[in-house]
């Protein structure tokens, strides 16, 4: 290469350096006083954002089922003198999700930030699922999360700006076997997020999709288990608790609203998930072959087949890290 295409190289090089400085300053946002939607609010993952999120100086609106879990996370949120509410709701429930936007509107203000993080996940083979559970899995990634979107947009799009922020998983970029469900509503919800940010950003609305990994939030206590109970609460809460398959919460959190703020459209979480994600799109038909031959490695129905229930096993030395993030993030 001679010294001309070198020049030209490095002005190439320099030109998109300072092209993209620009629109990160253009993308830029800063939360404090932005009024901000958290569903799945009152506990894991919905509950470390929100942290954060007063901590930046947001005014909060969790959302949750259950009551008691939300009061005890407001509580929390508002000791520090954030401003927090917490609002009982169903996602899957579309007039419930009209009267979250609007009680939060009369509440706090315009809605600026939606993150949609409320989710189940059923964890067991695929020949134990049924229609309800796929039925309750898509109500909950992506008609959920849809309804919610076509609420908040039109006040965002009216005022110009505005972040959404979609949880989806690994699970929606590879199949992960004993996850059928899950992966297959996740999926959906990662083309739903990837379609709204490509109409939304002329209209200065940036939609963030986040691709995590496992996460030590304590999560699997809440998991709906199918088959051989304790054998598929083992596998899941020691993959989710170990330091090499999991990343922290916190941690987790942070990269969120930091792709959040700077109006990234992906961010995806921990090395291990990005890795499978690249290998993923090089070489499915290898990944597939791979997971095919971890699927053989999961529990088998044997005894238990028909028998169904939450998590919450016995915990040991391999789920202490998880079992400490329950208690840490209100999943107890």
């Amino acid at each position: 290469m001679n010294m001309q295409a070198l020049r030209r190289l490095g002005t190439a090089v320099g030109l998109s350096m300072v092209i993209g400085s620009l629109l990160r300053r253009l993308t830029a946002y800063d939360l404090r006083d932005k009024v901000v939607v958290v569903t799945g609010g009152s506990r894991g993952l919905g509950l470390v954002l929100a942290r954060q999120l007063v901590a930046r100086g947001a005014k909060v609106a969790i959302c949750a089922r259950d009551r008691d879990e939300l009061e005890r996370a407001r509580a929390e949120l508002a000791e520090g003198g954030g401003r927090v509410i917490a609002l009982p709701s169903d996602i899957t429930d579309r007039a419930q999700i009209d009267r979250l936007i609007d009680d939060v509107t009369r509440e706090l203000g315009p809605i600026d930030v939606l993150i949609n993080n409320a989710g189940v996940i059923q964890v067991g083979p695929m020949s134990l699922m049924t229609v309800r559970d796929y039925e309750r899995a898509m109500a909950t990634h992506f008609w959920g999360p849809l309804h919610l979107m076509l609420a908040a947009i039109p006040g965002m799009v009216e005022r110009a700006q505005g972040r959404i922020v979609n949880i989806t998983s690994i699970g929606g970029k590879l199949p992960v076997p004993h996850l059928l469900p899950y992966t297959a509503s996740k999926f959906a919800l990662v083309g739903l997020s990837e379609g709204m940010r490509t109409e939304l950003a002329k209209d200065h609305v940036y939609v963030t999709t986040v691709v995590p990994g496992l996460m030590r939030t304590g999560s699997p206590m809440h998991a709906s288990l199918k088959g051989n109970h304790y054998a598929e609460y083992a596998w899941f809460a020691i993959a989710d608790s170990s330091h090499l398959t999991s990343m922290q919460a916190e941690r987790a959190a942070r990269q969120i609203l930091g792709a959040m703020t700077r109006g990234k459209p992906e961010v995806v979480l921990s090395i291990q998930a990005k890795l499978a994600t690249k290998l993923y799109a090089l070489a499915p038909a290898l990944v597939q072959r791979v997971l095919g031959l971890v699927d053989r490695l999961l529990p088998k129905l044997g005894s238990l087949a028909a028998k169904t229930g939450e998590g919450g096993s016995p915990s040991s030395i391999l789920t202490r890290a998880s079992d400490r993030a329950a208690l840490r993030n209100n999943e107890l």
